[in-house]
């Protein structure tokens, strides 16, 4: 259809009809089976009309289903406009790839296509449209579930992997190429930062803040051409995002030039009413349809309220016309009105989804993504070291993660089966092993394995159910059974490997005595053996934390690229009235940026071609890397840049750029990057972005801790 067609389409439309295409609705709604349609159904009080017409749908599982939902859907439209289909894919469909979060940690676009791409082709055989993803939340506090959702805190690692997953998810060709899906950004905006780190908490920042750091992924994912948006559930300056005319309309449509459709999060129009913005459901659905949302997921304020509010004059009919046109867009720019069953493919399903190579894809991804944070040369383990596998982590299949939704645990590798594929002389717990409370044969066992082995890999973490959404913790550290579990095992045998499966950045001081700890995160499907090849070093780990580990809770939110204040510590480290904490450090444990490998990279020979640059002129800077261990690996260089002194204080680091560079042994590489004047801009006090003249520090490391550094000197 072309656009004259569609607004030819949207005229025949009644008002009824044209609103019923602004709710969206669970799978529930559609089932064939009368008990999982009553709860949701009375909850909405909504027609049988206005769900056999509610314009697009979520949780809609497999071909078969997909089809005879779209079937039963068009029977009813008396138009034959089809259903959008869409879902939560945020880290694969059934083949489970790492949470973002530790995606992220792979400082790898190519990554995050690849892992869209398949969760894409998987999703659209199974007869979905549209995934609910990326996050691009920029993230600074762990005790915050929903982390694991993110790629980290910084907002170009952010933004370059938003990209990236949009391209995966949507392709070049979105309408004909059938292995793809369209794709929401979400959450619109600032969902990252709620108070404490408690979910669905109030955002209070700066505008200056917002702009700086936390609306260039979104910005960049629109800019990929994502084809959705979706709201979220905080405050914007004191106004719900789903309400914020300014953030929808000002914002995203006027200043981004976004064109597609925005949808509410789950409940969030309703939710505007206990939020105190408005006192009914009429309000909400006023102050939502005004501020720019045109799909309402799972609440009928729009349905109930819409044509009331038309009838007395107090919103205009276009409006809706406006967001309906841009479903029906949506739906066309799917190819849905020449196919409305597009994608679902019940003998393809069955042979796409969990492949052989999306299984391969999803151990070498994980591989990527997993974090050594210390090692005192006790791994790689030998083939021929015997090795107990013990503790929560060991035998457990679950290592999917939050929003696994097609994902199943049975499907999972195990440590334990991984572990075995390495190694004949590991030796596993038969009994049960619980997070928070193990039995005491379990601990015993694992004692009497470990006292018998040279060396132990002890599995420990959070339990899937522990971090994502409303999983927020006031409290990082590990379980105390599992603390006094490391203790126990300590104290026969010195050689303990700590292994974790978590969704966010623990306070890992508990085992800080292990000879070596590796961040596995959740890996997905392949997690068991992913990690046994990092841990015998079939795989050189090469993953980089995108999100900083705190020494301790009370650091948090903790990330490196902070503002100096007027009394810096490292001005005066041993004097009281300087900005630091009495009990701890003021530095993470663990700094973003920051992973081992099974070899060490030196870097020197920094270079720049030149010390002054004006406007239109670049700087190239350069490092020598040269691998100085015995084992060839991936080392990430990473580029950040400092303005010295500007008009809005600057953080003392920012990371503008990095590459990936692959050394043999003993083997060096140059690695250059470019500085124009677009990398040295940021948001002054009237709300723009420009760059300053000045001095600039730029500094090149393999983390965002240990840098060598040079000034140059800018003049616009």
């Amino acid at each position: 259809m072309n656009k004259k067609q569609i607004e030819n389409l949207l005229s025949q439309m009644t008002l009824d009809e044209k609103i019923d295409q602004l709710l969206q609705l669970a799978a529930a709604f559609y089932s064939d089976t009368a008990e999982e349609k009553t709860g949701p159904m009375s909850e909405l009080e909504l027609t049988q009309e206005a769900i056999n017409n509610a314009g697009t749908t979520l949780g809609v599982s497999g071909a078969k289903e997909a089809k005879r939902v779209q079937d039963q859907y068009l029977k009813n439209n008396r138009l034959n406009i089809p259903l959008i289909l869409m879902a939560d894919i945020i880290h694969g469909f059934r083949t489970i790839f790492p949470i973002p979060l530790a995606l992220g940690c792979s400082f790898d676009p190519t990554v995050a296509e690849a892992v869209a791409s398949i969760s894409a082709l998987e999703a659209s055989v199974s007869g979905l449209h549209v995934t609910f993803s990326p996050m691009v939340d920029l993230v600074r506090d762990p005790r915050w579930g929903r982390v694991l959702e993110s790629t980290g805190e910084d907002s170009f690692l952010n933004a370059t992997l938003a990209a990236a997953f949009v391209k995966g998810y949507q392709g070049d060709d979105l309408k004909n190429d059938l292995t793809k899906i369209a794709a929401c950004v979400k959450h619109f905006a600032a969902y990252g930062a709620p108070i404490g780190g408690r979910d669905y908490n109030t955002v209070n920042m700066s505008e200056r803040e917002l702009r700086q750091n936390y609306l260039p992924g979104y910005k960049a994912a629109i800019d990929a051409g994502a084809k959705l948006v979706m709201t979220s559930f905080n405050l914007i300056d004191g106004i719900p995002a789903t309400a914020n005319r300014w953030l929808l309309r000002d914002v995203l449509r006027n200043e981004f030039g976004f064109k597609g459709v925005v949808i509410s999060d789950w409940g969030a129009v309703k939710e505007t009413i206990p939020h105190g913005v408005s006192a009914t459901e009429k309000e909400a659905a006023r102050l939502a349809l005004v501020s720019g949302v045109d799909i309402e997921m799972m609440t009928s304020c729009y349905n109930h309220s819409l044509e009331e509010l038309i009838k007395e004059g107090i919103i205009s009919e276009e409006l809706v016309d406006e967001s309906v046109l841009r479903i029906l867009t949506l739906k066309n720019d799917l190819g849905l009105f020449e196919n409305p069953y597009r994608g679902a493919n019940e003998e393809r399903e069955s042979e796409t989804i969990l492949s052989v190579d999306h299984r391969k894809a999803a151990r070498d991804i994980a591989k990527r993504s997993i974090v050594l944070l210390k090692n005192n040369n006790i791994l790689p383990l030998q083939a021929n070291d015997k090795v107990a596998i013990v503790g929560p982590g060991a035998s457990s299949n679950d290592v999917l993660g939050a929003w696994s939704w097609q994902g199943k645990q049975e499907e999972s590798v195990s440590l334990a089966d991984g572990a075995k594929k390495c190694s004949k002389n590991v030796v596993i717990g038969k009994e049960k092993f619980d997070y928070f409370e193990p039995s005491e044969k379990a601990i015993e066992e694992a004692i009497s394995l470990a006292h018998q082995s040279e060396k132990v890999v002890l599995a420990l973490g959070e339990p899937e159910w522990m971090s994502g959404e409303a999983a927020s913790r006031s409290d990082i550290r590990l379980p105390k059974a599992q603390i006094g579990l490391f203790k126990a095992i300590k104290s026969v045998n010195q050689n303990v490997i700590v292994t974790t499966y978590n969704g966010r950045p623990l306070d890992l001081s508990d085992v800080d005595e292990a000879e070596a700890i590796i961040v596995a995160w959740f890996p997905g499907t392949e997690a068991g053996n992913a990690l046994a090849d990092v841990l015998w070093g079939s795989f050189n780990p090469s993953a980089r934390l995108s999100m900083s580990f705190p020494e301790s809770v009370g650091q948090v939110p903790i990330y490196y690229n902070v503002n100096n204040t007027g009394r810096p510590y490292e001005s005066a480290p041993n004097e009281k009235y300087v900005s630091k904490y009495l009990d701890c450090s003021n530095y993470a444990k663990y700094p973003f940026g920051f992973g081992l490998s099974y070899t060490s990279y030196d870097y020197n020979n920094m270079e720049l071609s030149q010390n002054r640059m004006n406007k239109d002129e670049t700087i190239l800077v350069s490092i020598t890397v040269q691998n100085v261990g015995k084992m060839a690996g991936e080392e990430t260089v990473q580029l950040y840049l400092q303005d010295i002194v500007a008009e809005v204080a600057r953080p003392v680091k920012e990371l503008k750029a990095f590459k990936k560079v692959w050394l043999e042994p003993s083997e060096s590489k140059k690695v250059t990057f470019e500085i124009d004047e677009k990398l040295l801009r940021y948001v002054h006090s009237d709300k723009t972005a420009r760059s300053d003249d000045g001095q600039f520090k730029v500094m090149i490391g393999g983390n965002s801790r240990d840098l060598l550094e040079k000034v140059f000197d800018y003049r616009n």
